[in-house]
């Protein structure tokens, strides 16, 4: 009988072990994974009916991102206020009412009156020259007068007699008259001899000794009316138009007390001059306790009134790569706002920047909020408040 052929059988079995196991293990991963998620969603459901579950439990276990949690700080609202355009210039003080003396006629110096630094009334006499030649033309002057005077008087007593015509009369009371001229001119000649000061005020340095001879082209002194002082200084063109008679000024002088006054606008230049894009306006200083001197430099101050700018708190700026910012909470989340700073103030800053009245600006708590996270707010002093450490002005804006 012959044998079977199991040779074969046995041989090939061995081939077809491989892919059975693979597709069994296909099949148990698939069973896993189903497994899983009949578990995973078996799991939400029991946390959802069970209620003791929060609602970050249940997105968590079902796959869904974990909510962000909101961030305490501290808010003030934003207010306007109108930016100050600070404008400084250097101007040079004079005296109200200043003038160099002069001789009015030419002659030697016989009499000096004055020293230097004094203080002089209107008319006192300064300066004597010879006057001799004018008193002798002054007393000739004088005779002729009465002379005429006495021949016009003895006229009039005969004029009902006919012993003098009209035309006689006439003729003497027109010599009388310029007789009477000639004593002016006379005296006139002999006031011109003495120079007396112009106005009240304090003289310079005398210029003329006695004995000199001078004219009418010589300086004999300087006299300054310094009981106010005018400072003209160059302003820029852009504020002409803000720039008016009565407004209030800062002087501070840069040599002498290092105080600064008040002054006002008295008065401005008609024109810009075309090469330096300025005009001259004069201010006026009280200087009645004489501390101050014309020629003397100051730094000149003052501020106008520009548009109206967010004001907002100093801590509320943060700093970046861009530069400054504020957060902004709109919608209950931290927006972050880029500005540019236009006037820094005592505890605040006027900023350029797209806000409006009463938005809400966060002064703390700046360093823990990103854009976008939610914030809730309170109020400046709140003890609920969480302690923070100092903001540092680099704050980043990540």
């Amino acid at each position: 009988m012959p044998m079977p052929d199991c040779t074969r059988r046995c041989t090939s079995a061995p081939a077809a072990t491989p892919r059975l196991l693979a597709m069994l293990a296909v099949a148990l991963l698939a069973g896993c994974d189903r497994l899983g998620q009949l578990s995973a969603g078996l799991l939400a459901s029991d946390a959802r009916q069970s209620g003791t579950a929060d609602q970050q439990t249940v997105d968590r276990v079902a796959g869904a991102p974990p909510a962000a949690a909101e961030i305490a700080v501290i808010t003030e609202a934003v207010t306007f206020d109108t930016r100050r355009t600070n404008v400084e210039a250097v101007g040079t003080a004079r005296a109200r009412a200043s003038a160099e003396v002069y001789p009015a006629a030419s002659g030697e110096v016989r009499k000096i009156h004055f020293q230097a630094g004094t203080k002089v009334r209107e008319g006192t006499p300064l300066v004597e020259l010879d006057a001799r030649r004018e008193r002798l033309a002054v007393s000739l002057a004088e005779v002729s007068v009465r002379e005429a005077e006495q021949l016009l008087t003895r006229y009039r007593r005969i004029e009902d007699t006919g012993a003098v015509s009209e035309s006689q009369i006439d003729e003497v009371q027109a010599r009388l008259s310029a007789e009477r001229i000639a004593l002016e001119q006379a005296q006139v000649a002999l006031a011109e001899r003495t120079i007396r000061a112009p106005f009240d005020g304090h003289l310079g340095l005398r210029l003329v000794d006695i004995g000199a001879r001078i004219g009418t082209a010589t300086a004999v002194v300087r006299i300054d009316d310094r009981r106010t002082l005018y400072v003209d200084f160059p302003a820029p063109e852009q504020v002409f138009a803000g720039v008016d008679v009565g407004m209030q000024l800062e002087v501070l002088p840069f040599s002498g007390p290092r105080t600064a006054r008040k002054a006002k606008v008295e008065a401005i230049d008609s024109r810009i001059d075309p090469a330096s894009r300025t005009f001259t306006v004069r201010a006026v200083i009280d200087n009645a306790d004489d501390a101050l001197r014309p020629g003397m430099s100051f730094r000149v101050r003052f501020a106008m009134a520009g548009e109206p700018l967010p004001k907002v708190p100093e801590e509320a700026l943060v700093w970046g790569d861009e530069g400054p910012a504020l957060w902004v909470v709109r919608a209950g989340r931290a927006v972050r706002v880029p500005v540019r700073i236009g006037e820094r103030r005592a505890g605040s800053v006027l900023v350029e920047a797209a806000l409006e009245p009463g938005e809400r600006v966060i002064s703390e708590g700046v360093q823990k909020v990103r854009e976008g996270t939610p914030v809730t707010e309170m109020a400046a002093g709140d003890e609920a408040f969480p302690p923070t450490t100092a903001v540092r002005r680099k704050t980043s804006l990540r």
